[in-house]
């Protein structure tokens, strides 16, 4: 498949291709739901509202403010998954599997229930703090013993804190079940019920990360060459490093703060963004945000008519996509120590 877009034009093409689908699962998830909405009221409620219509307002007050938060997290976490596998060099690698959402997820509940903090500014940057020292707490377990850091010592040490994180999250909700309910949905990794507000309070974060993505990724090209080639190259590797981490970390934790930890769209989506964009992280990028972005509408949509009229969360959706993917990429033997 990599062939078909081994050129520039044929990859602008696909990306072209790839934003068209972004359109039309946006209008399906706009559209498809509980109450089945056309497309011509979806289209009349962005250009000639009318308050009478109780289609109209199911989807400006609940569908479109669903689907520009899906789209805006599955675009994060792919990105971010991209990122921290080009980083480590390891193809298993993304915010869930290193304990980073669940960092920032721990962090979160840790605030609302026991320190009763309800501002979502705060709650924003409580998340951001989460993710980064997950983070720190991955790569220096990782970098323990004499061969430094390893994929193999990577996936293990994500696997460890991911399993600390989720104990001390479900120990705090044991002890203050009051607040079990109101968390319960939004652990699991949800889009449903949020208000556009909550997206514009992290958007300018969202908008700098992948603005810093599409600047980082020649310079990821040089890295994933090795450090050792990249530092004869005249790269400052450890400023790259740090860098790609702190976008990373923008991506990780604006995602959980407005969505809660959707799991697996950093592992898989890169994976497939690598068939058509090959290993050039100038493209494997914008590849992976479309992708990213599609698929957890997909999720979302399915999520909502698989045991219609209840829905599910759309993280259980991505999980059961994820789980066989994750499973078929260990098989290729990618990950060595």
């Amino acid at each position: 498949m990599e062939r078909l877009f081994s050129g520039g034009l044929s990859k602008g093409a696909g990306l072209a291709i790839g934003f068209l689908l972004l359109v039309l699962f946006m209008l399906a998830s706009m559209s498809l739901g509980r109450t089945t909405i056309s497309w011509s009221d979806v289209y009349h409620s962005f250009i000639d509202y009318d308050l009478s219509s109780s289609n109209q307002i199911i989807v400006q007050t609940s569908r479109a403010p669903r689907t520009f938060i899906a789209a805006a997290v599955g675009a994060c976490l792919a990105v971010a998954g991209s990122l921290i596998q080009g980083l480590t060099r390891n193809p298993l690698a993304d915010p869930n599997v290193l304990g980073i959402n669940f960092g920032a997820s721990f962090f979160v509940v840790l605030s609302v229930t026991v320190f009763s903090v309800s501002s979502l500014p705060a709650l924003t940057g409580i998340s951001f703090a989460g993710a980064a020292l997950a983070a720190l707490a991955v790569y220096l377990m990782g970098s323990l013993g004499r061969d430094g850091l390893t994929p193999l010592k990577i996936i293990l040490a994500g696997a460890a804190l991911s399993a600390l994180f989720s104990s001390f999250t479900q120990g705090i909700l044991v002890m203050n079940a009051q607040t079990l309910s109101e968390v319960m949905f939004w652990l699991t990794g949800s889009v449903a019920g949020r208000s556009l507000d909550m997206l514009k309070s992290v958007l300018p974060f969202m908008a700098a990360a992948w603005i810093g993505s599409l600047w980082i990724a020649r310079h990821m090209n040089v890295l994933t060459m090795g450090e050792d080639t990249a530092q004869g190259l005249g790269q400052r590797t450890i400023l790259i490093k740090l860098a790609t981490g702190f976008i990373i970390m923008l991506l990780a934790g604006s995602s959980v703060a407005v969505a809660g930890p959707i799991g697996f769209i950093g592992l898989i989506i890169p994976t497939i963004a690598r068939l058509f964009a090959g290993n050039d992280y100038r493209w494997i990028i914008p590849y992976a945000a479309l992708l990213g972005a599609i698929l957890v509408l997909a999720a979302d949509i399915a999520a909502r008519l698989v045991i219609h009229p209840q829905e599910l969360p759309v993280g259980v959706m991505t999980a059961a996509i994820g789980i066989p993917a994750f499973i078929a990429i260990a098989r290729k033997g990618v990950v060595k120590s």
